[in-house]
């Protein structure tokens, strides 16, 4: 494949890198032998790749963003804006698998062990539940709307901030919204780089509650018209743990890459951020970099970027999919000082990329920031899974796929994206100091035709990596259960949220369920409640949904999570073939004491 034009440049390694830098270092394979397998591990065959550093192209300190958002009043719709089709945000790039039928799977949980009221502990009713951002949102602030979404949030002592394509918005804890809905490009206004006060979405937002700082990011797609032009991920940090104050902001460039899909967490010295990067002629790879957390939490203009591109020729494509996610860390005990970061992705045998057998892909990043850095990325482990089928029944497109009630031009099924081979945003990590966990999603055809969430806990113990339980929910009621996201609690229980949708009388809505730590493994046992019942449904022809959530942990209790998702109701229906809006709400396992 062509070289990335992210280039490694000849400067000595230890100097101020006002230019590409580089040192070498292996891109090792290890497998495990099985599935909680922790046997030695075999020699690392040594790969082809090179950490790139690179200082942030721009940084300035914003105004607060009270002073920089804007909120417009009210548009609205007219009949014809009711069925105007919506911008496609981020078309769809990669390749399809066609189904070839259905492979059974092989961690679905037995209905007999789902839980109900009648059985034992449930799960919390909503807690907080209150409307977040919505496509009339975007309407007000552009005039038009998008699809998809891309509903994502965290939560931080006092507030929770929620982003979407493409708009902005602060809450308190009670849903009174205290700024926003403001355009995303608001929050980079006046910054150096103009590309970064475009609306261009993917957004991530994340709370590092180690350091008490809010993270927020977008992408840039000028480079998507003028192949002459960068592209860049757009990152601001605050300046205190107010997310409506000052941020200090940034710019780091992937080159000509467009970095496609971007996923940020949370490590101790570093912010891990992936990305799915396509060149211009066609070349794709999987971006991997660490960006210098204390230079960024301290304001310094200086703050260093490492990345490594991971391409065929440099790993094998099933070993890397779709993507792969950063570990976030939950809770407030850190992980072993200079221990490496996991970043884990699935692969799929009936997939697209060539596979032999369905596992979980776990490499480690490891990263010293000084004065002469230094970077390695290895594949640590590769971990069988209990077979999985990712290929779901769709068509006429590969994004037709789920059914709706009252809807019979398959145009408009909606996107269940299992077909993308890679874990569900976020990759949750806790260290509970005999062991460390990271929880993850996917989600699969659980029987025929019928989507499920399969998720993961994966445990690293001296070192070495196994799935240490994992899981297939789907209770058997014909209901489809997609794109959804997992986390943890401080005291290993867990909580799953998720899309909801049929055919016949489920309109696109949000469930979640949960698991206790002392619940037999493999198993979501606290019943299913509803965060939001839907009652309408999306129209537009382009099927998107998604293409993430997210599922936080509350850091004043560590026990409350925080779930948003998108619904429908009759009236966004009505209002658009794309009128979505976004749900925030919160429960708990039984026992938590908020």
């Amino acid at each position: 494949m062509k070289r990335s034009p992210f280039r490694p440049s000849p400067h000595v390694i230890g100097r101020r890198p006002t230019g590409w830098l580089t040192s070498p270092t292996l891109l090792g394979l290890a497998l495990l032998s099985g599935c909680g397998d922790r046997t030695a591990q075999p020699q690392a065959t040594t790969l082809g790749a090179v950490p790139q550093y690179r200082e942030a192209s721009a940084f300035d300190r914003s105004p607060s963003f009270r002073a920089l958002a804007r909120t417009l009043p009210p548009r609205v719709p007219t009949a014809a804006d009711a069925t105007a089709e919506p911008l496609d945000i981020r078309p769809d790039r990669g390749r399809v698998t066609m189904d070839r039928g259905h492979t059974r799977d092989a961690a679905l949980q037995p209905t007999g062990t789902l839980g109900t009221a009648a059985i034992g502990p449930q799960v919390s009713a909503p807690v907080a539940n209150f409307e977040g951002l919505s496509s009339q949102d975007n309407f007000t602030l552009y005039g038009g709307r998008v699809n998809p979404p891309d509903p994502v949030g965290d939560v931080g002592p006092n507030h929770y901030v929620e982003m979407t394509n493409l708009a902005f918005a602060v809450y308190d804890k009670q849903g009174n919204r205290l700024l926003g809905p403001s355009k995303l490009g608001d929050l980079w206004a006046g910054f150096p780089v103009p590309d970064c006060t475009d609306n261009s979405g993917d957004p991530i937002v994340v709370y590092d509650q180690l350091v008490d700082r809010w993270i927020l990011t977008q992408f840039t797609t000028r480079g998507l018209n003028n192949p002459a032009l960068p592209f860049y991920e757009c990152v601001a940090v605050s300046t205190t743990g107010d997310p409506t104050g000052s941020y200090y902001r940034y710019a780091f460039t992937s080159g000509t890459f467009f970095p496609d899909y971007p996923k940020l967490g949370v490590w101790t010295d570093s912010y891990i951020l992936t990305t799915r990067e396509f060149g211009g002629s066609g070349e794709y790879g999987i971006g991997v970099y660490a960006l210098e957390k204390n230079k960024m939490i301290a304001g310094d203009p200086k703050a260093r970027a490492v990345r490594f591109l991971l391409q065929d020729g440099v790993v094998p494509l099933n070993e890397i999919g779709d993507g792969l996610l950063p570990p976030d860390i939950d809770g407030t005990r850190r992980p072993q000082a200079r221990i490496a970061a996991p970043i884990i992705g699935t692969e799929d045998d009936g997939a697209g990329y060539g596979a032999t057998t369905d596992a979980l892909n776990v490499y480690e990043l490891l990263v010293q920031w000084n004065s002469r850095p230094d970077a390695s990325l290895t594949l640590a482990a590769k971990l069988p899974v209990a077979p999985f089928d990712s290929i779901f029944p769709c068509g006429p497109t590969s994004r037709d796929c789920l059914p709706q009630p009252g809807i019979t031009n398959r145009d408009q099924f909606l996107d269940v994206l299992s077909y993308r081979q890679r874990p569900l945003y976020r990759l949750a990590y806790r260290n509970f100091g005999r062991h460390e966990s990271f929880v993850t999603t996917q989600t699969v055809e659980a029987s025929p035709g019928v989507a499920g969430m399969r998720w993961y806990e994966v445990r690293r113990v001296d070192g070495a990596y196994s799935v240490h339980q994992q899981g297939t929910y789907a209770p058997g009621d014909g209901i489809q259960r997609w794109m959804g996201s997992v986390a943890m609690d401080g005291r290993g229980n867990m909580g799953l949220g998720y899309s909801v949708v049929n055919g016949v009388d489920v309109f696109p809505g949000i469930r979640y369920t949960g698991r206790l730590a002392t619940d037999a493994p493999g198993t979501m046992t606290l019943g299913e409640q509803t965060l939001i019942a839907g009652s309408g449904v999306q129209r537009t022809v382009n099927s998107r949904w998604g293409d993430y959530t997210s599922m936080n942990v509350d850091p004043t209790d560590d026990c409350t999570f925080w779930y948003v998702n998108e619904y429908y109701t009759a009236a966004g229906q009505a209002a658009s073939v794309a009128g979505w809006q976004t749900r925030i709400g919160s429960f708990r396992a039984p026992g938590c004491a908020p």
